[in-house]
């Protein structure tokens, strides 16, 4: 009987686990979580700081999931990887053996080395539970929080606060918010909206040192804080596969059936770079639906399947207070706007595919436009002018729909 062992316990983790019991429902699957707790989702811990969800509707798979799928599940971290006995060594020293291995480790904050931070009593990150958790106890209505950095951790974090606290300030060195995902008109949009809620933004700013509870910023500001949130970003969780003598290249490198280049070792999620299907080019693509579906392809190859995952692209759902921005792929190309009331709407073609969109207000038709840059579909095979406007099957030839619906046209 084959014996697997998964290192993480996040969502990449649950893919592989349903990965190999649709294939072997009979082999051994040890699962290691550092976290010392079952799955969650971890894009609503903002909604549990706003006391719209708790815990229990938080996870990700019900409490039977392990056991109903046979799996051992050990709250303790990996501390190697030794691929010539193929072994897991725990942190405790225990060595658990392994036929395949997944590793699913996930990202860990990027915290730059600031002068003086550790005399930062107060400081937290903004990634898991434990970290929600540890925010929800120190905040009160009399907290001055200050939120290093603007990206999407940094900005969740101020939505989830807001109301709870008496300021909150959030800097980035970038010039805009959401400055890796979101254009210059689209990043002011979103702004405006926690804008409108109170929270207070220094751009093109960030702190240079800590005193305490005082920032000193590089333009010369002086800011006051009680908490301090870092959410600069994230770094892959490789050093295993790196120190075990994988290819790592910020990222674990991984092919399209998500193997690395350690025999019988795969990886998953946040912690590995593959291929973005709409650059044709290797990237880590830090998003929970990509790390199922990774681990999905992991699993079911370690079991001895032969899966492909070559469709992951970079995706966005980021909401504040009822304003809603969807984005995919890549913004290279030709642009073509199309009016969209208060809201935005672009769609960028490239090689003569749609390569990539944004969508800020009316989601409609997001999930035609990701289905034709998964697929490759070129826009010359639809009829482009109404999938711009009124995005719909009907934009698609009859051929193309009996052969994805089996629709009778």
């Amino acid at each position: 009987m084959k014996q697997y062992v998964i290192i993480g316990g996040g969502v990449a983790s649950v893919g592989c686990i349903e990965g190999i019991r649709s294939v072997d429902k009979e082999g051994r699957i040890v699962v290691l979580s550092g976290e010392g707790r079952p799955v969650y989702c971890r894009p609503l811990i903002s909604y549990f700081l706003q006391g719209k969800t708790d815990p229990e509707k938080m996870k990700y798979r019900p409490d039977e999931f392990y056991a109903e799928n046979n799996c051992e599940v050990v709250y303790e971290k990996a501390a190697a990887i030794d691929p010539a006995r193929k072994t897991v060594t725990l942190e405790s020293g225990e060595s658990i053996p392994y036929d395949s291995l997944c590793v699913a480790t996930g990202s860990s904050p990027f915290v730059p080395a600031f002068e003086g931070l550790d005399t930062v009593e107060n400081k937290y990150g903004f990634m898991t539970m434990d970290d929600a958790l540890a925010l929800d106890g120190a905040v009160g209505p009399d907290s001055d929080v200050l939120i290093v950095g603007a990206g999407l951790i940094g900005l969740k974090c101020a939505e989830g606060l807001c109301g709870r606290a008496k300021s909150i300030t959030v800097c980035d060195i970038a010039p805009r918010v959401l400055s890796s995902i979101l254009d210059g008109d689209c990043a002011a949009l979103m702004q405006k909206s926690l804008e409108d809620h109170g929270v207070r933004f220094e751009l093109s700013d960030s702190a240079e040192r800590f005193n305490i509870n005082t920032a000193y910023m590089k333009s010369g500001k002086v800011l006051r804080f009680d908490i301090l949130v870092l959410a600069v970003g994230v770094r892959p969780n490789d050093s295993l596969v790196g120190e075990a003598g994988g290819v790592c290249d910020r990222g674990i490198r991984v092919d399209t059936h998500m193997r690395t280049s350690l025999e019988d070792v795969y990886a998953a999620g946040d912690c590995a770079r593959g291929y973005d299907a709409s650059t044709g080019e290797d990237r880590v693509l830090a998003i929970l639906p990509n790390a199922v579906m990774q681990g999905r392809c992991a699993g079911i190859n370690m079991a001895g399947g032969d899966e492909v995952f070559d469709k992951a692209i970079p995706m966005n759902a980021i909401g504040f207070f009822g304003l809603h921005a969807l984005t995919a792929g890549s913004y290279a190309g030709e642009l073509h706007e199309v009016p969209a009331g208060e809201g935005v709407k672009r769609l960028y073609v490239n090689g003569g595919l749609l390569s990539g969109f944004i969508l800020i207000g009316d989601a409609a038709g997001a999930g035609v436009y990701t289905a034709m840059i998964r697929e490759k579909t070129p826009v010359d095979s639809v009829d482009f002018g109404l999938l711009r406007t009124s995005p719909s099957m009907a934009a698609f030839s009859a051929q193309y729909r009996r052969k994805t619906l089996g629709e009778v046209v």
